[in-house]
């Protein structure tokens, strides 16, 4: 099974914009071993830079100084039967690999 990374970006007046991206697995990773490692990894056990990541921005459209930041939010890992859609075309190793370097 592959594995999908959700997201969020949430803006300080806690308007959401979600996203996800799947990897191939073939290392059959589990899900509870990868949101370990990821929330050892980012700050506060969640927050991250997306563009640092190399995973598509959720910003809204329209920048609001007063409530827009940087920041995007983890939410999980988990195991999917739907076909990998990582623009950087790289399996759940090379991401982990990519976290570890980059957070």
């Amino acid at each position: 099974m592959n594995v999908k990374f959700e997201y969020l970006y949430r803006d300080a007046g806690n308007f959401k914009n979600w996203g996800e991206v799947i990897f191939s697995n073939q290392y059959n990773l589990k899900p509870d071993r990868l949101n370990l490692i990821a929330e050892n990894l980012f700050i506060e056990r969640r927050y991250f830079l997306a563009n640092k990541i190399d995973i598509p921005d959720l910003h809204f459209k329209e920048y609001n100084p007063q409530l827009d930041h940087d920041w995007h939010e983890f939410h999980n890992f988990s195991l999917t039967d739907e076909t990998p859609n990582d623009l950087k075309h790289r399996n759940i190793g090379e991401f982990i690999d990519l976290l570890k370097n980059n957070t």
